[in-house]
């Protein structure tokens, strides 16, 4: 079987759509407001900031730590992030759309107050079903969104065998990830998901033993951390309404 070396994975760093999702939810407004569909939101300010910080701490990697390959989430946000950390570094970059954020169908751009207020059923639904298996209609639940990262993994397994792999994406997604790798129930992934909110530009990794994958870092802030231009948000992503 084909197994990778290392995997990491970053959150793109602050968009201007988490921004906006944070300032509806704090109005208790119940659309935020954002003109570009999802895909194309781009980063803040102080994202590109933190996007930064992630390219210094790649560049300070030793040359035989640093991945032979990165992989991105094809929106704005995440493809921006990348091409800002990598921008001194010699690295292939690929896109691959299973990276990308979870799809929140007819619930796309309602804030938790609007959802609860518009979509009263849909809330009852969520609540009943729980969070891991409720798919809103249209869009995705963290289950669907699983399936895919399991393909994207096993694809990327067989071409970049015995190799050091970077991803780029979505709090959804690294999330996910750390389930598969760690082999996590529903339960914990829940538990860990609202205890630990995934920072923009956190860093998880994992790297391979004959035992496994062994964890590495998750939701690591430090590079943030040590840049007061770059610091750390954890603002949820605007397919991540509280319902």
């Amino acid at each position: 079987m084909h197994q990778l070396e290392w995997i990491g994975i970053i959150r793109h760093g602050e968009s201007v759509g988490n921004v906006a999702a944070a300032t509806a939810e704090e109005k208790g407004s119940d659309l935020i407001d954002i003109a570009e569909r999802d895909a194309d939101v781009a980063l803040s300010d102080a994202g590109e900031k933190q996007a930064e910080a992630v390219g210094d701490w790649l560049a300070a990697l030793p040359e035989d730590e640093r991945p032979h390959v990165v992989i991105v989430s094809p929106y704005v946000r995440a493809w921006q992030t990348a091409e800002i950390a990598l921008k001194s570094l010699d690295i292939p970059v690929l896109r691959d759309e299973r990276l990308r954020d979870r799809e929140l169908g007819v619930l796309d751009l309602h804030t938790g107050h609007g959802i609860r207020s518009k979509f009263p059923e849909e809330s009852e639904r969520r609540q009943r079903v729980g969070k891991f298996y409720y798919r809103p209609p249209g869009g995705e639940s963290w289950a669907d969104v699983l399936l895919r990262i399991r393909s994207l993994l096993r694809d990327v397994a067989e071409d970049h065998a015995e190799q050091r792999v970077l991803f780029f994406a979505h709090d959804a997604v690294v999330s996910l990830f750390r389930y598969i790798l760690e082999d996590l129930d529903e339960e914990e992934l829940m538990t860990s998901a609202k205890k630990s909110p995934i920072a923009n530009c956190s860093i998880s990794s994992w790297r391979w033993s004959d035992e496994g994958w062994a964890s590495e870092l998750f939701n690591d802030v430090k590079h943030l951390e040590q840049d007061a231009s770059a610091h750390p948000t954890a603002e949820e992503g605007v397919d991540a309404p509280a319902v």
